[in-house]
């Protein structure tokens, strides 16, 4: 049997395979308000067989989007929007995910075939916020350091998002702590120069991102899945690295989190990343056999063989793919036929099957 195509249980909730749909930004949102797009971007993805279906990095308050175009759930109606979202998704067999996300310094930027670019005030942007007052790259906006007060509204806005994502179905969180936005901005001593209790040394940088989590975990019924998507090291010297995310991810554990998404990099610009296929697999295969936590590996996961063998070896519990599944919606379908594994497909597309 295949060991990708085998159910895997989080809390109450069993995924019907070990394929998960990676958060991917469509900046195609109205006023952080989900559209028709998102509706067959997902469910797209829920048709073709995916086990967990996330939706991109969704916002907890306006400032906390990357981009003007991104969605968010501060209010109940973006909750109501994202309902038939996540209805569809689940009555098609996969479970319906929700990354809750804040930008920090890396928000108020166009989309990437708009430049990428500040967005400015006058132009739909915004001023960011930020652990330290450091712009991302040469040129960029130079955010407004957060204040404890401050603090206070973005874990306030973490519990609210957390609420009403309950409230429109989703029946999986992921709190984003990777790639340069704001948790982990806190992370890294690459971006976080605080002198106060939440800048410095690692427990100091720990704090602010664990607070967050413990906030969520606490407004998320315990019988639904908790994830963490991280970066796993900023390959950078002097950065975050795997020793601190191995740390991180005993805390997170302790925290009620059940399952780290090792993702890796992009906290500040030009790092040497090494792309290659499954070439984050290692950080999933290390956090798991050291603390005895689910994880899930990403990253130019393409072929069905590489995805079988990650989790029949024991290097993750879960593959997250990205690009992948933008290419293909119904690679699980393919994949489950490559591996001779047996898997229901949709009544309506039963022809297409033999």
């Amino acid at each position: 049997m295949s060991r990708l195509f085998t159910p895997i249980t989080i809390g109450s909730v069993t995924v019907r395979n070990r394929i998960f749909v990676s958060p991917m930004c469509q900046y195609s949102s109205r006023d952080g308000l989900p559209t028709d797009w998102h509706m067959v971007h997902l469910g797209s993805r829920a048709v073709g067989g995916a086990g967990m279906v996330l939706t991109e990095a969704v916002a907890v308050s306006p400032e906390g989007r990357i981009s003007p175009d991104d969605t968010g759930i501060w209010s109940d109606a973006h909750a109501e929007a994202f309902r038939p979202v996540a209805r569809f998704i689940g009555d098609q067999g996969a479970v319906a995910g929700i990354q809750l996300a804040h930008a920090g310094r890396k928000a108020s930027t166009e989309s990437p075939w708009r430049g990428g670019g500040p967005v400015a005030d006058e132009e739909r942007g915004w001023r960011p916020v930020a652990p330290s007052p450091l712009p991302f790259n040469q040129g960029g906006t130079e955010p407004i350091e957060l204040t404890l007060n401050d603090l206070d509204g973005i874990e306030e806005s973490f519990r609210a998002a957390t609420r009403r994502a309950l409230a429109a179905g989703f029946r999986a969180v992921e709190v984003h702590m990777a790639h340069g936005y704001l948790l982990h901005q806190f992370l890294s001593p690459l971006t976080n120069y605080r002198t106060d209790d939440y800048g410095g040394s690692l427990e100091n940088r720990l704090r602010f991102p664990l607070r967050i989590v413990r906030a969520v975990r606490n407004e998320w019924p315990a019988e639904f899945p908790l994830l963490v998507r991280i970066s796993t090291a900023d390959w950078v010297e002097g950065g975050w690295d795997l020793g601190q995310s191995v740390l991180l991810a005993r805390r997170l554990k302790i925290c009620g989190v059940d399952l780290i998404d090792c993702s890796s990099g992009f906290a500040v610009p030009d790092e040497p990343i090494p792309f290659g296929p499954g070439f984050q697999v290692p950080f999933s295969a290390a956090i798991r056999s050291t603390t005895g936590i689910a994880t899930g590996a990403v990253g130019l996961i393409t072929d069905p063989a590489q995805a079988e063998q990650i989790i029949a070896t024991g290097q993750a519990d879960v593959v997250s793919l990205g690009r992948q599944l933008l290419r293909d919606p119904y690679w699980p379908l393919h994949a489950a036929r490559a591996l001779k594994a047996d898997v229901p497909w949709p009544d309506q597309y039963l022809r297409a099957k033999s």
